[in-house]
């Protein structure tokens, strides 16, 4: 449901915008948040710092997160917010998702052409055009960097992974909840069609158990990502018709919208398995699928759903995120 509202610009009387109530919705919780002092302004839509209570907030979901997983059989890894672009490239993503890819680039120039940079600066014009690519990328989902360990033959039984880290997606917005640089935790299956499929199915009853434990009434519904392009718009149908994805929603804004999804619980195909050269045992493309949780919009949407000052929070919930 939509429903737009003019309001008068700061700066002057008489102009105005329209703004739909879903909108407005958004900006007045991400004041609430700045106000509060609990996420911290950057001047860039989609970008803040994060206080010292919002971490311990996103470290006691991340316990609850862990406490449902896999455990000690998981392999457990970390990485760095950027990965190598060679691993890019072959994650495909740059086909699929242009608009959200971030890259790394820098002055590798002389000093002629460094002197070319700052006189540009000088005169306020860009001065990017001297910058070159490196050879690292922004993640942009945090099991992407994992894939290109696995090339080759899997032992028997696949593997189970326990990924966790910082990803980057070019979505700048004023909902507080479509940051552009956010933290997931994934646990991703790599083995045959079914490991993949009954990984993907397990998580979508479990990640709600998660979720019921932090006070949140989530539902499960099917999904795609945002494909670009008319090919795009393909895939996306595809992948909704096939039931590939599934993301556990939250209603942050009421019945403005169809919720905010929180956990994500995708089935690749064979797709990492083609692009990154995967087999299993018995010599097959191997087949992956992972169970996202986006920590920054799980906390937010507790905050949303159980108010700022977490001092009032029930008892229970208060003892199980910080211990």
């Amino acid at each position: 449901m939509t429903r737009t509202v003019t309001t008068s610009t700061a700066t002057t009387g008489a102009a105005t915008e329209e703004l739909s109530e879903l909108e407005r919705a958004r900006l007045a919780f991400r004041q609430e948040l700045l106000d509060a002092e609990i996420l911290v302004e950057t001047g860039v839509p989609g970008l803040y710092g994060r206080s010292g209570l919002f971490e311990d907030l996103v470290d006691g979901v991340d316990r609850v997160v862990v406490a449902a997983g896999p455990g000690r059989s998981a392999t457990r890894l970390r990485f760095p917010p950027v990965f190598p672009r060679t691993s890019f490239e072959r994650t495909d993503y740059i086909a699929s998702f242009p608009h959200l890819t971030g890259a790394v680039n820098t002055f590798a120039g002389s000093n002629v052409e460094h002197a070319e940079l700052l006189a540009a600066r000088s005169r306020g014009e860009a001065w990017d055009p001297w910058l070159a690519p490196t050879d690292t990328v922004l993640v942009s989902a945090a099991c992407h960097p994992a894939y290109s360990r696995y090339t080759g033959t899997l032992r028997e039984g696949g593997e189970l992974l326990d990924v966790y880290g910082y990803c980057f997606r070019h979505e700048p917005a004023v909902d507080p909840a479509r940051m552009q640089a956010f933290r997931m935790h994934e646990f991703v299956r790599i083995g045959t069609e079914s490991d993949a499929v009954q990984h993907r199915d397990s998580w979508v009853q479990r990640g709600l158990e998660v979720l019921d434990l932090l006070g949140l009434d989530a539902t499960a519904v099917p999904a795609n990502d945002p494909f670009f392009g008319r090919a795009g718009r393909m895939l996306a149908v595809n992948q909704r018709t096939e039931n590939l994805k599934t993301e556990l929603v939250v209603r942050l804004y009421g019945d403005l919208d169809d919720g905010t999804a929180v956990v994500s619980c995708n089935c690749h195909r064979g797709h990492f398995g083609e692009t990154f050269e995967i087999s299993t045992a018995d010599g097959a493309v191997a087949h992956s699928a992972c169970v996202g949780f986006g920590m920054e919009r799980i906390a937010l949407a507790m905050l949303r759903t159980h108010g700022l000052d977490v001092d009032r929070w029930p008892a229970p919930l208060r003892d199980r995120l910080f211990p």
